[in-house]
């Protein structure tokens, strides 16, 4: 049994312009101790295919599918049921390490509060137990510094808190969303680097999203590459490095910059993200794609495994894109 399914999830928002079909159809297998990359552009849908496992989703957010976590069906789950296993079980670490913690609250209080609450354990047990975590996170001088606000660490430093916050209660999975974007290079390479001790080192399983395609090969053993709410390829991280299969993998690989093309211009993919509140009837990548045809506009095919562990949503044989 896998620690995670997620089986045919579609999230969907009311929205004054109309509804907003941020995932359509998502399905993937998640095991103990494995890594998964969800990548895409930036309204692709992976933040929100997050936030919906971890049943956070806004308001006026709607999502309908399957979700399994350990066997039991956490998707709209009530509170009562979600509740114990957000942070015991499943933990997330946010975009923004500027803006996920309390400005008002020392960082003692606030990871404190989390064992206080999830597990149980006087205050001084959870502040001691909260420097040995900020030991794990490499953060110097721990119990020197667990005693600050939030403004008085770097933003580097805010993320480390944030991950020694997500697995204060052992975590089976940490959902990492974007945890470098706000960082410099230098510290984002660090940051991943921290994350991957930490897995080897707790066990867990790990998806990170990410929109750098180029984290996802030093982390993670598979890829789900997802535009306009779609799996557009799934596939180990080698494979899909060595060969990509899917017209948009393509495009996003060119985009990242080689040391060995120096001076070479940058490649980019041309247009822009399709609108999701009138979403296209056909594959979403067609208008941006060199090789869509009349029949990419009208309809997608669905997910093919077109060789072992390796599948792809694509109108063209692979004969058409050589």
């Amino acid at each position: 049994m896998a620690l995670l399914e997620v089986t045919d999830l579609s999230v969907s928002f009311d929205t004054t312009d109309g509804t907003v079909n941020a995932v359509s159809g998502v399905s993937f297998a998640l095991d103990k101790g494995e890594t998964l990359g969800i990548v895409g552009e930036s309204g692709s849908g992976k933040s929100q295919l997050s936030f919906a496992i971890m049943g956070l989703l806004a308001r006026n957010g709607t999502a309908r599918g399957s979700v399994r976590f350990n066997g039991k069906e956490i998707l709209n789950a009530p509170p009562s049921v979600i509740n114990p296993i957000r942070a015991n079980q499943i933990a997330m670490v946010f975009q923004d390490p500027m803006t996920s913690l309390n400005p008002y609250m020392r960082v003692s209080d606030q990871m404190a509060e989390v064992l206080v609450h999830h597990k149980g354990m006087r205050r001084s047990e959870a502040v001691r137990e909260a420097v040995r975590m900020l030991e794990a996170v490499k953060i110097p001088d721990a119990a020197g510094r667990i005693g600050l606000y939030p403004h008085e660490f770097s933003g580097g430093m805010r993320q480390r808190v944030m991950i020694a916050m997500s697995l204060l209660c052992r975590p089976e999975l940490l959902i990492a969303d974007e945890p470098t974007t706000a960082l410099d290079v230098t510290v984002q390479a660090q940051i991943i680097m921290l994350l991957a001790e930490l897995q080897r080192d707790f066990g867990m399983a790990t998806i990170l999203i990410t929109h750098d395609l180029g984290v996802v090969a030093g982390f993670c053993e598979d890829v789900l590459v997802l535009y306009g709410g779609q799996v557009m390829e799934q596939s180990p991280v080698d494979p899909l490095f060595m060969a990509p299969s899917h017209p948009y993998t393509r495009g996003l690989l060119k985009a990242i910059p080689r040391v060995d093309h120096e001076g070479d211009e940058l490649d980019s993919i041309p247009g822009s993200p399709p609108n999701m509140t009138n979403a296209p009837k056909g594959c979403p990548f067609a208008p941006r794609c060199d090789y869509s045809a009349e029949d990419c506009f009208d309809h997608l095919d669905p997910l093919i495994e077109f060789a072992p562990g390796r599948w792809r949503a694509c109108n063209r044989t692979l004969e058409e894109l050589a």
